[in-house]
């Protein structure tokens, strides 16, 4: 890979991320953005029901407890969940800068084996933005905020408008989160990678 460019690193003229004005306030719980969304929502039974938390800057905090429907190996979380987990948090990014946007590219290293009944803590950051483009980082941790680190991830978001999933999306999920006379988790459901 030597000399390649993932398309990970941020061009020259990038600008440093800034936190919109109405971007929930640090230590604010996000809450689901869609209740049937694997990641965060509490509609699936064997979703990770992750939890993230505005943090100071362009930052969050999440949690997730890896179960056994998690299970890879025996006994250890699968690598895709602990991805899963990882684009989720980078994923809640998106709403302390106020945009909608997917995932573009997500390259995860794992660096040590999660237990199943283990606590993931995860901490994740935009570093740039360059137009439609969100560059953004992020690393779980094992054994406490502070623990050994067992997974890491940088990440590429595009900035999409809400036709990307009215488009693309299966009709009869995008009707009912249509109808939700909820203005506000009618909004949310699409606010971020679903």
């Amino acid at each position: 890979m030597s000399g390649r460019n993932t398309g990970l690193t941020p061009p020259a003229d990038a600008a440093a991320p800034v936190r919109h004005p109405d971007a929930p306030a640090p230590g604010e719980l996000l809450g689901a953005h869609y209740e049937h969304c694997f990641g965060c929502g509490g509609g699936q039974p064997h979703g990770l029901h992750l939890e993230a938390r505005a943090g100071d800057g362009v930052r969050v905090t999440a949690e997730f407890t890896v179960k056994p429907a998690h299970q890879g190996a025996p006994g250890l979380a699968h690598g895709g969940v602990l991805a899963t987990a990882l684009d989720e948090t980078l994923g809640s990014l998106n709403w302390l800068l106020r945009v909608i946007a997917v995932t573009g590219r997500l390259e995860t290293d794992y660096v040590r084996p999660v237990p199943v009944d283990t606590v993931l803590y995860l901490e994740a950051e935009v570093t740039a933005v360059a137009g439609r483009k969100i560059y953004c980082t992020a690393v779980g941790r094992i054994g406490g905020p502070q623990g050994p680190v067992a997974v890491r991830a940088d990440a590429l978001f595009i900035e999409v408008k809400v036709d990307h999933f009215i488009d693309n999306g299966r009709p009869e999920e995008i009707q009912a989160a249509m109808a939700d006379p909820d203005q506000v988790r009618r909004a949310r459901a699409f606010e971020v990678n679903p």
